[in-house]
């Protein structure tokens, strides 16, 4: 079957092709009854506008794009899910492009979706401290950096990672727990250093914290340092994600160590493939990576339409989780 075009439309619909435009675009001056009956008829004929021609008319291609580092898409998918929820109903397309940590991948992905004319990009990392390509802050098009921070005068949209530190240890602490250790991953991240630290203002200025990996293999092993020395061992741990926890658990079962009974175990990040397999079901911090992806959607197309957006750097709270990793006093 051929494409109907807006001359068929307009036949059928029995209106100029100049009114048959105006009715679908909500132009001109088209009374209420010739909108109604143009769309229904496009609906009935299958009639879909011409992006290209439509872009054509608005100066505009209903379309974004999505610049990220994270070649796995752990991050980034669910921000893309949430920026797609927002735009989706404004006839908005995402282009999602990976660059693998490469500056030249990355340019000539700018490249391409400049040539694509796109309205607007968004940028995500897979950490906060990684530095956007550099050209990002010249650009004349709307630019928003989720999960990542832009120059003072661009839109970035962060987790708030103390705020969900403060969740968990609160959480342990709230159960009762009262020698909480925190095992995470890498101390030259910005999020750890901001986790640390947060955790360190609940539970003490000198309390423990183990820097790794972020791998299973590192939570066993965390577990193997701490179970060799002979101070006071914790009852409670607190892990910088749910690899690390996932690790911890295994390696404290191994030991015959009860996990929440004598040890109780919270993780960060809510990844569902690991959390709830994990036995037990791990209590988590989730990151509400969607929700990031909602409001640097609701940005973006805000400035596409000209409206102002306050700029700076907005922190989203996080959410707890809470499974079966977790209990109360020890036993």
């Amino acid at each position: 079957m051929r494409r109907q075009t807006i001359r068929d439309l307009a036949r059928a619909a029995g209106v100029s092709i100049s009114t048959a435009s105006n009715a679908l675009n909500g132009t001109g001056r088209t009374n209420a009854e010739t909108i109604e009956r143009v769309k229904r008829v496009a609906e009935e004929i299958g009639f879909r506008p011409n992006a290209l021609a439509r872009g054509l008319l608005t100066k505009r291609s209903h379309a974004i794009g999505m610049l990220t580092n994270d070649t796995y898409g752990r991050l980034t998918l669910p921000m893309a899910a949430g920026v797609s929820e927002v735009l989706v109903d404004h006839g908005l397309s995402v282009f999602l492009c990976a660059t693998n940590n490469d500056p030249r991948l990355a340019r000539l992905h700018l490249e391409t979706l400049l040539d694509r004319q796109v309205d607007g990009i968004i940028f995500t990392a897979t950490r906060l401290d990684l530095k956007p390509p550099p050209e990002l802050a010249k650009l004349s098009i709307p630019v928003v950096y989720a999960f990542a921070e832009g120059p003072a005068d661009r839109i970035s949209f962060f987790p708030d990672d103390a705020q969900g530190a403060r969740l968990a240890v609160e959480h342990l602490q709230a159960l009762g727990r009262s020698h909480i250790l925190h095992i995470t991953g890498p101390e030259d991240y910005l999020a750890v250093r901001v986790r640390a630290k947060a955790y360190r203002e609940c539970v003490g200025s000198n309390a423990e914290v183990l820097y790794g990996d972020w791998s299973e293999e590192w939570g066993h092993e965390a577990i193997e340092q701490i179970f060799s020395r002979h101070d006071k061992r914790p009852d409670a741990i607190f892990c910088g994600n749910d690899e690390i926890a996932r690790g911890v658990i295994d390696a404290l079962r191994d030991k015959d160590i009860a996990v929440p009974g004598d040890i109780a175990v919270v993780g960060f990040d809510n990844w569902e493939v690991i959390s709830r397999q994990t036995r037990p079901p791990l209590t988590t911090v989730d990151m509400e990576l969607k929700e990031i992806g909602h409001r640097a959607g609701l940005a973006i197309l805000s400035l596409t339409k000209g409206e102002t957006v306050p700029t700076g750097i907005t922190r989203l709270p996080c959410r707890l989780v809470v499974r079966q990793s977790c209990s109360g006093q020890p036993v």
